[in-house]
């Protein structure tokens, strides 16, 4: 499989995953299906909760799936504990900071504005991943990048319109939180594009996951503050669909980025919002105003470019 098609599947999993956490923050209709979810109230808390119910399910699957996908991966985990790969360690202890970083504020944007929304200030992290890469000196972006850059933002610009935006409580912080999650996915890309030149993608992403776990239960007993009604069943199960989605898509995504680099994966992922709109609309009933359909347009049509071009270049090779 390509690697541009590994990236989309991935996108498709993380669309899902958005969706089921808006509707655990939020109360919805769920393909007609009236009063479905709303168990508890966005907050950085409720953020930790929900990361942490979903990651006891996520790290035991991960560890199954991974040992089979991947056999050596305690042999590839234990040789971190060298001194020789100090270095190594470090960045894949801070790939897992940076998951829990950006899996914590991107919960508290979904549950305060709506998802697409959310996810369409997320997928900033293009643009944060081709400065940072551009400071950092490791790849200086095309001209065809910063068109579809210039053309994802101007949609991006569409779908915030005010009109689009209109009686959404707490925007301000909600937009706040998606800017930064994307900020902190961009460093996670990066460090594991650098990661993957000396450990394999599936050890990576089982530590991140690992670590987001471990920080998430570190933090927890610190801010948890639920009413006594919750409802514990909802919660699981959520976390259980949300934790599915998760992980195959950060699989396929890791293994994207190994294949064709960062800026490539985090261009193509940009899909993610567009789809996630539409996800959204049809699934719980987010509407849609005309200029935010006209913003999903443009991010479509930088990804359709993108993609041509790249295919066009592996079929001249």
């Amino acid at each position: 499989m390509s690697g541009i098609s590994i990236v989309l599947l991935a996108a498709l999993c993380f669309c899902a995953q958005n969706v089921t956490v808006r509707i655990l923050f939020n109360t919805s209709s769920v393909f007609g299906w009236e009063g479905v979810g709303g168990f508890v109230e966005p907050s950085l808390a409720n953020s930790f909760l929900l990361l942490a119910l979903r990651m006891v399910w996520v790290v035991p699957v991960l560890s199954v799936v991974s040992l089979r996908l991947y056999p050596p991966l305690w042999g590839a985990i234990a040789q971190l504990r060298h001194p020789q790969h100090r270095r190594l360690r470090g960045k894949a202890i801070a790939g897992g900071g940076l998951m829990f970083l950006y899996l914590a504020l991107l919960y508290i944007s979904i549950g305060l504005i709506p998802t697409g929304i959310a996810l369409i200030l997320f997928f900033l992290y293009p643009l944060f991943t081709l400065i940072l890469t551009t400071i950092l000196g490791q790849q200086a972006p095309t001209p065809v990048q910063l068109a579809v850059m210039v053309m994802m933002l101007t949609g991006t610009a569409l779908t915030l319109s005010p009109s689009g935006m209109n009686a959404v409580p707490h925007q301000g912080l909600g937009m706040i939180c998606g800017v930064a999650a994307g900020l902190a996915y961009a460093g996670y890309t990066l460090v594991g594009q650098q990661s993957f030149q000396e450990l394999h993608p599936i050890p990576f992403t089982w530590l991140s996951f690992a670590i987001t776990l471990l920080l998430a239960a570190l933090f927890l007993p610190f801010t948890l503050d639920l009413p006594p009604d919750v409802h514990w069943l909802g919660l699981w199960v959520g976390s259980l669909i949300s934790a599915l989605a998760t992980l195959i898509g950060h699989v396929l995504q890791n293994l994207g980025i190994r294949q064709i680099g960062a800026n490539q994966t985090a261009l193509i992922g940009s899909s993610n919002p567009t789809l996630t709109l539409i996800l959204a609309w049809v699934a719980i009933g987010e509407s849609l105003t005309w200029i935010q359909v006209l913003g999903v347009v443009v991010v479509t049509l930088g990804i359709i470019i993108l993609r041509h071009r790249d295919m066009a270049a592996i079929a001249k090779q």
